[in-house]
């Protein structure tokens, strides 16, 4: 059972070979799905990194609740699953990001992992900070949507 969540922003860099180090506060959640491999896939502007568990309930969910909705949710789900890749931890808790995936969304040197509960996302850092800053300034009009869920 997986008891702690992927939390926090991280600063960290993309060597020249394209290894990322995974956060260790990162890398001990992982462990408590019993397994050193994400699944990396593109989404959007950045790229989300899931337990391979966690990739599979979507997989499932998009194969059955997939088909009953409109056909252009198809294509999302082809480009998702097209740009699947899976990463292995290495030995010093890095992933590799191929060049073409690095490429196609402007992954430079600078990045920031972001702790979405059950999920990493990982941004250029530039990027991440305009959708910080974009966030931010908008905040107050998502607060009806925040009420509703009770968190305030």
């Amino acid at each position: 059972m997986v008891s702690s969540r992927f939390r926090s922003k991280y600063d960290h860099t993309i060597d020249e070979k394209g290894r990322l180090s995974f956060p260790s506060r990162f890398r001990d959640v992982l462990r408590q799905y019993e397994s050193d491999v994400l699944i990396v896939t593109p989404w959007n502007n950045h790229l989300r990194a899931y337990p391979e568990s966690e990739w599979a309930a979507i997989e499932d969910k998009m194969e059955s609740e997939g088909r009953e909705q409109p056909d252009d949710l198809g294509r999302i789900i082809r480009y998702v699953q097209a740009g699947i890749i899976e990463c292995a931890l290495d030995k010093q808790g890095r992933i590799l990001l191929p060049p073409a995936l690095r490429c196609d969304l402007g992954l430079k040197k600078d990045i920031v992992l972001n702790g979405m509960v059950h999920w990493v996302e990982i941004w250029d850092k530039d990027v991440w900070n305009d959708e910080h800053k974009a966030t931010r300034e908008h905040f107050g009009e998502h607060a009806k949507s925040i009420r509703k869920m009770g968190i305030i």
